[in-house]
């Protein structure tokens, strides 16, 4: 159940991952240069309210040091790439395992 799951989402994902990908390369091809954009940039272009909020309850709840330097660092990556991430770690555990005794092997 969890499977399929974890691999739908995982394909949805990526589809984000894909269309903010080729939103990127089309502003590269519109500037002739090339553009990246991070993902606090996105982020803050939708919500901003909730990305301070976000900031707000992971220094207060959990720890200061996981805001700075950890998100801070995912925010500062392009939004693709973190998004393609999140979708491969997601159809990685979404994957049907392998029996464990074989194919042939009597149990």
């Amino acid at each position: 159940m969890f499977h399929f799951v974890f691999r739908t989402i995982g394909l949805l994902v990526l589809a984000l991952a894909l269309v903010l990908a080729v939103l990127d390369i089309t502003r590269s091809i519109t500037a002739s240069s090339m553009i990246l954009t991070p993902l606090g940039t996105s982020w803050a272009a939708i919500n901003p309210q909730s990305l301070e909020s976000s900031k707000q309850a992971v220094e207060t709840l959990i720890h200061p040091f996981l805001w700075d330097p950890v998100i801070m660092f995912a925010l500062k990556l392009p939004s693709w790439l973190v998004f393609c991430f999140l979708a491969l770690v997601l159809m990685w555990l979404g994957q049907k395992r392998e029996d464990p005794f074989g194919r042939f092997a009597s149990r």
